[in-house]
C-alpha cells in the first residue's frame, strides 16, 4: 500500500522537475533546437505537468479510499512520465528519432492510470 505522503512528495517533485525543464527549454534550448524538436520538448513538459497534477488526485483518492488499489494509478503515471516525457526529452536533445517509438508506451501508461484511478474509486466501498 502506497502512502498518501509518498504520493504527495512524488507529485510535488515531479511538478518541480516539469517546471525546471520547461524553464530550461525556454531559456537554454529555444535557440538551439529546431522548431519540431522544441515542440516535442514542450509536449513532454506539458504531459509531465498534467501527470504530476494527476498524482495529487491519486494522493487524494488514497486518503479517501484507503482500502482501494488506487495507488496503482500513481505508479502508472510515474512510469508514463518516464517513458512518455522522458523519451521526448531524450529525442529533443539527441535528435535520435527512434526514441519516439517509446513515447506511445508511456501514453498507454497514462491512459491506463486514468482508467485505473476511475475504476478503483468507483469500486471502493
Amino acid at each position: 500500500m502506497t502512502s498518501t505522503r509518498l504520493v504527495v512528495v512524488l507529485a510535488a517533485l515531479s511538478a518541480f522537475i516539469a517546471v525546471v525543464l520547461g524553464a530550461f527549454a525556454a531559456h537554454a534550448l529555444k535557440e538551439k533546437l529546431s522548431p519540431d524538436l522544441f515542440n516535442a520538448w514542450e509536449v513532454g513538459v506539458r504531459y509531465h505537468m498534467y501527470h504530476a497534477l494527476g498524482l495529487f488526485a491519486v494522493a487524494w483518492a488514497i486518503a479517501q479510499f484507503p482500502n482501494s488499489p488506487v495507488s496503482v494509478a500513481g505508479w502508472l503515471f510515474i512510469v508514463g512520465t518516464i517513458l512518455f516525457s522522458g523519451s521526448l526529452y531524450a529525442l529533443s536533445l539527441s535528435g535520435i528519432r527512434w526514441l519516439g517509438a517509446i513515447t506511445p508506451v508511456g501514453g498507454v501508461c497514462f491512459l491506463a492510470g486514468w482508467l485505473w484511478l476511475a475504476w478503483s474509486v468507483w469500486r471502493s466501498p
